[in-house]
């Protein structure tokens, strides 16, 4: 099958390669068929195309690239509802945001994680009950006015 995306052109792809999320993302949720784009093999980045409307692509990460003891708790109904055992194969991302032309203030959204049953291919962007994790997780470094560095 293809798509004709608005960002990068024609993609092919077949239906084990789609992922279901039945409720949509959150803020878009007549967007409920996607596929991973892996554009560059070396590189943490995805991105989430939708496969209804193609002008729709989200840049994605795997959290624990940047966050290593980053370990959200998902209530039980998310558990069946995506029918994840302990043995079952996962994947977890998290959206990223880069300004534009300011790629040192990109942010991940910990409180908002995408979980996928990397067997059935559904999934579910949950948000978690937790304040330890921020909608916008500085990644990066600053320098504050001294010139020393500080987590931000």
């Amino acid at each position: 099958m293809n798509i004709e995306g608005t960002r990068f052109g024609n993609i092919e792809y077949t239906t084990e390669d789609v992922i279901e999320l039945p409720e949509g993302l959150i803020g878009f949720a007549t967007l409920k068929h996607f596929v991973l784009l892996n554009l560059k093999p070396d590189s943490p980045f995805r991105w989430f195309q939708s496969i209804e409307n193609p002008a729709w692509a989200f840049l994605i990460t795997d959290p624990l690239v940047y966050v290593p003891s980053y370990d959200p708790r998902v209530d039980e109904t998310m558990v069946k509802s995506l029918e994840l055992e302990e043995q079952t194969p996962r994947l977890l991302y998290t959206t990223v945001c880069i300004p534009h032309g300011q790629p040192e203030e990109m942010t991940i959204n910990l409180s908002a994680p995408i979980v996928i049953n990397a067997v059935s291919r559904r999934a579910k962007q949950i948000v978690l009950d937790d304040h330890a994790y921020t909608i916008k997780h500085r990644v990066f470094q600053t320098a504050d006015r001294s010139g020393e560095q500080k987590v931000a």
